[in-house]
């Protein structure tokens, strides 16, 4: 397997994606995100280095989550604006009505919205936010559906669009898959996140495939940061950015 790690697997399915998967493994899985992703996903990070300098202490900020799942992300981004004192309103869209029939049926965060909704919907309905967001999405989309969320993305944020994913490599599977063995039972964790590794890009293949003004940076460990600012913006007046990290 690790020796086919060197392609992406792109006709790889998850089991979360089927349309018939088990409904009660599916919420064993979103009820666990919360879990994986604060041990691997960076969002903490890219929350205080990329998003919060951007934040503006003088007026309430908007920001999008595409295809937001279980919906932990937002509601950590929501937790964390709140602790430092600034006002995010967040809506955080899935179109997968399972996903926001999971996310929608938890306990409300201030300020923070569900919606099944895809991307495309909120462009034709003209909407705008300060800040677009995903994460682990990009592995799951086919050429054209890259395209059309990039697309999507640059109609809807006015300051920055940050699209955060895997980034595959041998070494994060053989980890990935020792480290999640003993822990992740009865849900599509493992066998999910082994088969998102396999589909997910190397920095070199996204920054083929992306257009123009697309920036790839590499965040360790086995991560990529895919992000678009309309302009050279300065951070946001009275933005918050030598707030000290917590």
């Amino acid at each position: 397997m690790l020796g086919q790690l060197q392609i992406r697997a792109v006709d790889a399915v998850e089991e979360m994606d089927r349309s018939d998967c088990d409904q009660q493994l599916l919420e064993r899985t979103y009820a666990q995100f919360p879990l994986i992703n604060a041990a691997v996903s960076g969002w903490r990070r890219t929350y205080t280095q990329m998003l919060r300098p951007l934040l503006s202490l003088n007026r309430t900020s908007t920001l999008l989550d595409i295809g937001c799942g279980g919906g932990d992300v937002p509601r950590r981004l929501a937790r964390w604006a709140a602790r430092d004192g600034l006002a995010l309103d967040i809506t955080a869209i899935d179109p997968d009505e399972r996903a926001f029939a999971f996310a929608a049926a938890q306990p409300p965060v201030p300020r923070l919205r569900f919606r099944s909704a895809f991307s495309s919907e909120l462009v034709a309905e003209g909407a705008t936010f300060d800040l677009v967001v995903s994460n682990h999405v990009l592995h799951h989309l086919s050429a054209p559906q890259l395209h059309g969320l990039l697309t999507d993305s640059r109609l809807l944020a006015t300051q920055a669009s940050v699209h955060s994913d895997i980034a595959r490599s041998a070494l994060a599977y053989a980890l990935f898959s020792a480290g999640t063995l003993p822990v992740f039972h009865r849900s599509f964790i493992r066998a999910d996140g082994l088969t998102s590794i396999r589909r997910s890009y190397t920095a070199a293949e996204l920054r083929l495939a992306v257009p123009a003004k697309w920036r790839v940076q590499p965040q360790g460990p086995f991560r990529n940061l895919l992000t678009y600012r309309p302009e050279a913006l300065p951070p946001a007046a009275g933005s918050p950015e030598s707030t000290p990290d917590a």
